[in-house]
């Protein structure tokens, strides 16, 4: 159990039935009254972001997510496959649950999979990946004031925004995080 007082961000806590992650918390001490702790959280398995204010003296369950490393094998559209390198146990993920967080991973990438009570609800890909472009437009140099950029296909699949200079064969560095172009390898 975790009282109020003791939120900090990036704490999980288990609330009306829910996992949510703190973002951002503050201690308030109006003028009359009692004091209190106003919160943003966001909801793990939704994604939605709720405001809620807590007395200091409230009581809520931690919750214990579980982040394990976790080598993604392939999909078969309706599933992803991912293998625990330690015990080459495999583990299908639906792919609901996947969304478009594995759209810049190539097989055999390692991921986090995020798991609450055995439940999986996410999976984070690694930061930054090196992908081959595989289809890409001649860039063409005009009167442009800053710096321009073009659509190119990469080999998974995804449509990423590079600079000019870049051509097709080249290997480039994507933040997955924005998925933006960083620089090429």
């Amino acid at each position: 159990m975790i009282s109020a007082g003791e939120f900090r961000n990036g704490v999980t806590i288990e609330f009306e039935g829910n996992i949510f992650q703190i973002i951002e918390f503050q201690h308030v001490k109006p003028g009359k009254g009692a004091a209190f702790v106003r919160t943003k959280l966001k909801n793990i398995k939704s994604g939605g972001v709720v405001e809620k204010s807590f007395r200091p003296t409230e009581k809520c369950e931690k919750a214990h997510i579980e982040r394990k490393d976790m080598e993604y094998l392939y999909n078969d559209g309706e599933l992803y496959y991912f293998m625990d390198p330690e015990t080459y146990d495999q583990l299908p993920i639906n792919a609901t649950v996947i969304g478009d967080s594995l759209k810049l991973v190539k097989e055999n990438e390692l991921c986090k999979v995020c798991s609450h009570n055995g439940s999986v609800f996410a999976v984070e890909p690694p930061l930054f990946v090196e992908l081959l472009i595989t289809e890409c437009e001649p860039g063409v140099k005009g009167d442009t004031a800053t710096g321009a950029t073009k659509p190119c296909t990469v080999e998974t699949g995804a449509t990423i925004y590079v600079p000019l200079f870049v051509n097709e064969g080249d290997t480039i560095k994507i933040d997955t995080r924005t998925g933006e172009y960083l620089s090429r390898v």
